[in-house]
């Protein structure tokens, strides 16, 4: 009796750790998703530098930070590993141009008043992902998921019928986001460390761009006042940050879980859009929206049933 005593409070003990542990990816995920939810406000006050400046700031001052990271942690010998790997080298370089990319389309968007469309963008990109993987790793499109990227299209179509072209901000960032995605996947390397990787191959072009202003004397910063100035530096901090945070969310939620929580970023976007920024919403949006999260709510159900059947 003592013994079963025993073991059944190891059980209890064993529950309410992985609650505690759940508790805490839960309050990772929302740091991670609430800051990149409201990052359009840091852009949108830099916005006295260009996208392509502040991207440059945003690779040089990240890695600043990311190498502290990468200190704090002693995780030299695992990047080491990544480094004496070419294939992994040469995926992270590509997923680095890929998330710049993003970064620059994204960062640009704001700074022209196209945050409704750049929502729309993150909202298009978990059905890109289930696409892509259709399309490279031999998935299958049938029942909800057939429905959802039907309603998905749909809303795609609508939104060029009514703005006479594709919504290129909103598909790049979904396309570009998707596929660093999948290669990232691919390697299966620690995202600290992939991430310091990829902003360590990108930083001689960032720091040979920065040059290249500074030489013309179109460099903004240190042209300006000091808050100014520690305004593009903090670039490291307002886009790194939540990085950490989604790493330790993942490690104690399941995908599901994630799943559900991603939304919360696009939502606030769209939000500090209408609300702070005033920005236009048309009627024909309304209704491309209509279509994006009618196909989001079934393919996060589905989604949801996949992964109580798995667990059951």
């Amino acid at each position: 009796m003592e013994r079963a005593s025993a073991m059944g409070g190891g059980g209890l003990s064993a529950d309410l750790a992985a609650s505690s542990e759940q508790s805490r990816g839960v309050l990772f995920a929302l740091i991670a998703y609430g800051a990149w939810g409201v990052n359009p406000i840091y852009f949108k006050l830099v916005a006295y530098a260009t996208p392509m400046e502040v991207l440059v700031h945003r690779v040089i001052w990240s890695l600043a930070l990311l190498l502290v990271i990468v200190a704090l942690r002693r995780s030299w010998q695992p990047l080491a590993a990544i480094l004496r790997s070419p294939r992994r080298l040469l995926v992270l370089l590509v997923t680095g141009v890929l998330v710049a990319g993003n970064w620059l389309v994204f960062i640009w968007a704001l700074q022209n008043s196209r945050m409704v469309e750049a929502s729309l963008g993150y909202y298009i990109n978990p059905l890109v992902t289930v696409l892509l993987g259709i399309a490279f790793l031999g998935e299958r499109l049938r029942g909800a998921l057939l429905v959802a990227f039907v309603l998905a299209t749909a809303g795609v179509v609508n939104e060029v019928i009514a703005f006479g072209g594709l919504p290129w901000i909103s598909l790049a960032l979904a396309i570009t986001f998707g596929i660093y995605g999948l290669l990232r996947k691919s390697i299966g390397v620690d995202s600290v460390l992939g991430l310091t990787v990829e902003t360590a191959l990108l930083a001689p072009f960032a720091v040979a761009y920065a040059w290249s202003l500074a030489d013309a004397g179109t460099l903004v910063y240190g042209n300006v006042d000091l808050p100014r100035s520690l305004g593009l530096m903090a670039a490291g901090v307002v886009t790194t940050i939540p990085l950490v945070a989604f790493g330790a969310a993942t490690l104690r939620l399941p995908l599901w879980a994630l799943g559900f929580l991603q939304y919360f970023a696009p939502s606030i976007t769209l939000l500090l859009a209408l609300f702070v920024y005033d920005e236009p919403f048309a009627p024909s949006r309304a209704i491309t929206f209509a279509f994006i999260w009618s196909a989001l709510a079934i393919f996060s159900t589905a989604e949801l049933v996949r992964a109580k059947r798995q667990l059951a």
